[in-house]
This record gives C-alpha cells, structure tokens and sequence, in this order.
C-alpha cells in the first residue's frame, strides 16, 4: 500500500502564501498521479490540482478554476513527493487539504490513497 503525509498547512492571511507537502512512502511500482484536493466545513471535497503520468510524456498538471494562476504543483519522481505552492490566498482557500495518490502496487494492482489532511486557514 501507500502511505501519504501532508505537511505545511497552517494560519496565513489574506494575500499570503503557504506550501504544503505530501510524501509517498510504501510498497509500489509507480505512482501514476497524485493531487491535492479540499475540502471547507459544510461543504463537498473539491479538486484543487494535480498531476498525471502520460505514455508518451513525463505528466502534464491540471488545476480547478477557482486557483489557477494561484496554485502550483510541483511533482518529484525520484522523492515521491508532490508540493502545492499556494499564492495570494484567501479566505475561501480556507479547507483541509487532502493529497491524493493513484498507485501501482508491487503486487501489480492499481489502487488509490488519501493523506491525513493538512489544515490550511486564510484570513481576512
């Protein structure tokens, strides 16, 4: 399995920024994508951003609307690692912050995992 362990979350105001990290540890051949989602009090998990493996390509990144040009995601292959850099915050960025990893496993399945969340709270 994988195990992912956010980090980097914590109190910023308005405009400010804030970089979290999420680490992949565990038994796997690949990590095929990884993303952050989040998810506000009351309300339903989002897609925050995230990045996929192509055939003939190392990955390409996608981010929802409501950050693009804000937020980007950093993927390191030989760390297993994917970093959200987060710029010009606001308050509706407040959530926890979830990464995401599709994996697969030394046994060869496929599988998906989430982190623990990292609590992220802006300001106004």
């Amino acid at each position: 399995q994988v195990r992912l362990v956010e980090s980097g979350g914590g109190l910023v105001q308005s405009g400010g920024s804030l970089t979290l990290a999420c680490v992949a540890s565990g038994s796997f051949q690949s990590i095929n994508g990884m993303g952050w989602y989040r998810q506000a009090p009351g309300k339903q998990r989002e897609y925050v951003a995230g990045y996929v493996a192509g055939i003939n390509r190392g990955g390409w990144m996608n981010y929802a609307d409501s950050v693009k040009g804000r937020f980007t995601i950093f993927i390191d292959n030989a760390k297993s690692t994917a970093q959200l850099q987060m710029n010009s915050l606001k308050p509706e960025d407040t959530a926890v912050y979830y990464c995401n990893a599709d994996a697969k496993l030394t046994t060869g399945l496929q599988d998906n995992f989430w982190g623990q969340g990292t609590q992220v709270t802006v300001s106004s």
